[in-house]
């Protein structure tokens, strides 16, 4: 894990190649989440995986609205000379990434979005986000969490990862996405965007379900694809590694063919 010197985000960097797949964690997650996944495409492509700021290792930065990460990963981008690339979002990580692809990057070739955030206000009732800001730092919240957002088995391990990540989520970048840009509306944005895009959802996802996904945000732009992954919760990186790691693949080879073609 290095220290990207335009952005000050802690970024993990693994392969290499023409095309650069860029993964964003979920809310409360870090660049660990995505281990498994990275694991089974770094031996074709260039990952960068970095700690969203607030997160993992990455400090907060004074502004924490979408567009302010969404700015962030464009200085990454730039910091470390990607030309083009894939986003691979998760949850607050998916909304991160429609928030850039609505700045209509030349570069970007395609979109994977795991059980995204909508680009419309996340559904949450007002007690439960109110439950939501008091449970930070609270390590039998955060358990509890666990247990609500996966729904396949998973290992001890990753049950500690889970949960300490969790746990060293700074105050403020907590505060910022629960209260303010799990709420923002940037829909109106991606209007007319025409990018390949591939969506996955967990059948058992209670966070959000494969309806709410298919509504805000299949239905909001015109290339996507939508496919739900049997018996899954809401932890798609974790417990279905697997399935990440094809989707991914699939539109990165399809990319690379189609530019292949192009000269």
């Amino acid at each position: 894990m290095t220290s990207d010197p335009g952005t000050a985000m802690h970024v993990v960097e693994r392969g290499a190649g023409s095309l650069s797949l860029i993964f964003l964690h979920y809310f409360a997650g870090s660049s660990k989440a995505w281990s498994e996944v990275v694991n089974r495409l770094a031996s074709r492509y260039r990952c960068l995986v970095p700690d969203l700021p607030g997160f993992g290792d990455s400090l907060p930065t004074p502004h924490l609205r979408v567009d302010d990460y969404a700015d962030a990963l464009i200085g990454l981008l730039a910091s470390q000379r990607v030309s083009r690339f894939l986003l691979i979002g998760h949850s607050m990580g998916g909304k991160i990434a429609l928030a850039v692809a609505a700045q209509r990057p030349a570069a970007l070739m395609g979109m994977v979005l795991l059980a995204p955030s909508p680009p419309t206000p996340e559904p949450i009732e007002d007690d439960a986000r109110a439950r939501a800001l008091a449970a930070h730092g609270d390590r039998q919240e955060a358990e509890a969490t666990f247990e609500n957002i996966s729904a396949r088995p998973l290992s001890d391990a990753v049950r500690h990862q889970v949960v300490e990540d969790s746990m060293r989520s700074s105050p403020n970048a907590w505060h910022a996405w629960l209260a303010s840009g799990s709420r923002e509306d940037i829909s109106s944005r991606l209007s007319g965007l025409r990018l390949p895009t591939v969506v996955l959802t967990g059948s058992e996802d209670r966070v959000l379900p494969p309806a709410v996904i298919e509504r805000e945000v299949v239905g909001r732009i015109p290339a996507a694809r939508h496919s739900v992954i049997p018996g899954a919760g809401h932890l798609l990186p974790y417990e279905a590694s697997g399935e990440v790691a094809e989707a991914v693949s699939r539109l990165a080879e399809a990319d690379t063919a189609m530019s292949s073609r192009l000269g």
